[in-house]
């Protein structure tokens, strides 16, 4: 049986509220895409990984199925692995049955039912394994440590898994800050593990956030109608589409929700005017060449260790020591 402590951060509600109206007054408005993962958010995600267009969650499992046991050794025993963004938590159960004696598991997200789920599959798949499910904003400072309310034994060290590229999602300056906080936290002799998307052909990129069935146009326009809910807005989503482009000269991809027509919108009794066109900005996902991503992590404070990619090439996990 595994030991079970629950965290809960009680600000994300009104942070959300926060950070949404914030975003509508920006010009270009723009709504951070941590967002996107109310239930249905998530569960959009999950058929988005399906998709063939979606080359990521491919390319990073066949990473983990090649070079699983690798990668554990590389990391050590008795390891406290911290899981930024938990997901399915399928990479992450992966990574811990093929590690040696780990000290237990954090897992870290904003989707309540995602995290409950995905702490209830770690813990089925290895029983006995300590686990803390952290509801949370990891980009926030955590409220948890490896000791917190005595649910974790000791660890060796400490390492923060942040799979899915999701590191992607933040600009390079902001990228930088979440690393040397991930530093702080892991302590000295500790690591980071870390998915990147790599640079490729601006075609493939493309194709892989605007999928013929429309899943991921549907994923993008959900942060409306979560918006609707539970801030009382009142967007009409037949009034937006979905916008996918690359951009070569920033290296990322950017997802938005267009305004198909002049039209105003309120939130939370604000009301902001929107021209035909007019976009909301939703999610960058940047892409790194390998020694560009190696030059931040050094800038952070980290030592590029080892990287494993797929056999494509289209997808790095690289291993930082701290």
């Amino acid at each position: 049986m595994n030991d079970l402590a629950i965290h809960l951060q009680d600000e994300a509600a009104e942070s959300f509220r926060a950070d949404v109206l914030a975003g509508l007054r920006h010009k270009p408005r723009r709504i951070p895409p941590k967002y996107f993962y109310d239930a249905r958010g998530a569960a959009l995600f999950d058929q988005i990984c399906q998709l063939e267009e979606y080359y990521p969650p491919r390319a990073e499992l066949e990473i983990l199925e090649t070079h699983a046991a690798e990668i554990a050794r590389a990391l050590g025993t008795q390891v406290l692995l911290v899981e930024f963004g938990v997901g399915t938590a399928e990479k992450s159960t992966r990574l811990l049955r093929a590690m040696t004696d780990p000290a237990g598991y954090v897992a870290v997200d904003l989707c309540v039912a995602q995290i409950e789920a995905s702490a209830k599959a770690v813990g089925d798949a290895i029983p006995g394994l300590p686990i803390v499910a952290c509801l949370a904003d990891f980009t926030a400072p955590l409220p948890l440590t490896h000791s917190t309310a005595g649910a974790m034994p000791r660890a060796r060290r400490t390492v923060v898994y942040f799979p899915g590229s999701t590191i992607g999602n933040f600009d390079p300056a902001e990228a930088l800050k979440l690393l040397r906080r991930i530093r702080r936290k892991v302590g000295p002799g500790g690591a980071a593990l870390i998915a990147v998307d790599r640079k490729k052909d601006p075609a493939v990129i493309e194709r892989a956030y605007n999928d013929t069935r429309g899943v991921t146009a549907a994923f993008n326009l959900n942060l409306l109608t979560r918006i609707n809910r539970e801030l009382g807005g009142d967007f009409d989503l037949g009034a937006f589409q979905h916008l996918a482009l690359y951009d070569p000269w920033r290296g990322r991809a950017e997802m938005h929700l267009q305004s198909r027509r002049d039209q105003i919108v309120c939130v939370d009794r604000q009301c902001f005017s929107l021209r035909a066109g007019e976009t909301l900005h939703t999610e960058n996902s940047y892409k790194y060449a390998p020694e560009e991503f190696a030059a931040l992590a050094t800038e952070a404070g980290f030592a590029p260790g080892r990287e494993w990619h797929d056999a494509e090439q289209r997808f790095g996990v690289y291993l930082l020591q701290a």
